[in-house]
């Protein structure tokens, strides 16, 4: 009997706290979208040809780190910078690459991957 009620209070000691986390998703998702946007800015400031992969890999690279609620943000201010782009001269194959960068940074895989040679170390 003793073990039954620890195993139950144990269990919802657990649930309590997984849902007690809630109030964190908001403030990673702002702070995600911070990240995106000192990609973004950081992106323009350099103008490095080929560096428009790194970027986006590390903004959501950056974003995701910070919590489910970073990942969030990442993955909604991409798709729609995405969208809107699609609508505009870009091919295909260009926004399939930025979404594959995208994706990367996103599931944690290093955004030095995309990094283009000669691009200033404050990036």
């Amino acid at each position: 009997m003793k073990l039954i009620l620890a195993v139950l209070v144990l269990a919802l000691v657990l649930v309590v706290e997984t849902q007690a986390q809630w109030h964190r998703y908001p403030g990673q998702a702002i702070g995600g979208a911070k990240d995106m946007w000192r990609a973004y800015r950081d992106m323009r400031k350099a103008n490095w040809k080929g560096a428009d992969k790194y970027f986006h890999a590390r903004g959501n690279y950056d974003a995701a780190r910070r919590g489910p609620g970073g990942r969030w943000a990442a993955k909604v201010i991409s798709n729609g910078r995405e969208a809107l782009q699609g609508l505009s001269r870009r091919g295909n194959s260009d926004a399939a690459a930025d979404q594959a960068a995208n994706r990367w940074g996103r599931n944690g895989g290093n955004p030095n991957r995309y990094r283009p040679r000669g691009l200033p170390k404050k990036y």
